[in-house]
């Protein structure tokens, strides 16, 4: 993977800066501007991209950047400020996150049980095109293509049960053992049966900021041990939530006439996310918060942060198709 094209002057002074071996001071005071200038941080196409780079170098970092830059204090300085705005409009989405007495489990499915966002699933299900399919999935892919990696980060940061319960989850993420398992490794499957380019980070630019926007919050949280509660709230939600909304995403599928081969990835998810809702909310989330009562808040925090992000990328979505446009970057014209 190389680095992907500028989007505003913060990524491209970052990429020149990165391909140079070196993040000038300037560039760090050209973050802190454009982060304090930033009106929506989450849909900031610039400032997504610009966080991305930070990131990615501690995933599988780019061809042509010097890996000896992943802990560079300049770049870290950077990052710190994309970082403090991006969780203000996590914040500002989410509101203050309310925990109350009853077992976290039970907190999180209220929440979830509250949560009014509009349902991608259900319009890929009955009425999405095989054009829309593709766009998707070419936004999807900026998360699906490395699944499980953001949240783990956080395992280092547990102990106990807690950590016990996550690990668990994260194996069946990478197949029990299997390469070819790997939910990954589906994904990059189901895009080259739908045929798109499933190499990794290959439509890193047709993707809209709020497929970085998604990967970000995981990776925010996650790398910061303060955030560590935050981060199993978020993998809590995502398992909580997704076993129906992939079967509807497997209907979808079916509809146009793709088959089991193409379906495995989101029918995967419906029986391990089944499995996988007690062992996050209870054993995971609810070890967590038995062992340190202060960290509910952030458990729910996080959820939060995931049904927002969630209902920000469908509404994006579904308003481009709506207005009769491409969600992707280029406003390329929908296929009939």
């Amino acid at each position: 993977m190389r680095l992907p094209e500028p989007r505003g002057p913060l990524s491209a002074a970052l990429a020149d800066d990165l391909r140079a071996g070196a993040v000038s001071p300037a560039t760090v005071d050209l973050a802190r501007r454009t982060a304090e200038a930033a009106p929506d941080p989450l849909l900031d196409d610039d400032l997504q991209l610009a966080l991305a780079l930070c990131y990615e170098l501690h995933y599988r970092g780019f061809d042509d950047v010097d890996d000896a830059l992943e802990w560079d204090p300049a770049l870290l300085a950077l990052r710190a400020h994309l970082e403090r705005r991006h969780l203000a409009g996590l914040q500002e989405l989410t509101g203050p996150p309310e925990a109350t007495g009853e077992p976290v489990d039970q907190q999180l499915a209220a929440l979830i049980a509250a949560d009014d966002g509009p349902s991608l699933s259900a319009f890929m299900a009955k009425r999405g095109t095989a054009e829309q399919w593709r766009e998707y999935l070419t936004l999807r892919s900026v998360y699906h293509l490395k699944e499980g990696d953001p949240h783990t980060f956080a395992v280092p940061r547990l102990s106990g049960r807690a950590k016990a319960a996550m690990v668990e989850i994260q194996a069946d993420e990478y197949g029990g053992g299997s390469a070819e398992r790997m939910h990954s490794e589906l994904f990059a499957g189901m895009m080259r049966d739908l045929g798109l380019d499933a190499g990794y980070g290959a439509l890193w630019d047709d993707a809209p900021a709020v497929a970085f926007t998604s990967v970000n919050t995981m990776s925010l949280l996650a790398l910061h041990r303060r955030w560590r509660a935050a981060a199993l709230g978020h993998l809590a939600c995502v398992e909580m939530t997704s076993s129906e909304p992939s079967r509807r995403y497997s209907a979808g599928l079916r509809r146009l006439g793709h088959d089991a081969a193409t379906t495995v990835f989101y029918d995967e998810h419906v029986e391990a996310d089944a499995v996988h809702e007690q062992i996050a909310s209870v054993d995971m989330c609810g070890s967590l918060v038995a062992e340190d009562p202060s960290l509910a808040g952030d458990v729910l925090f996080g959820a939060a942060c995931s049904l927002a992000v969630d209902g920000l990328t469908a509404r994006y979505l579904l308003g481009a198709w709506e207005a009769g446009r491409s969600a992707l970057r280029g406003e390329r014209a929908l296929a009939a």
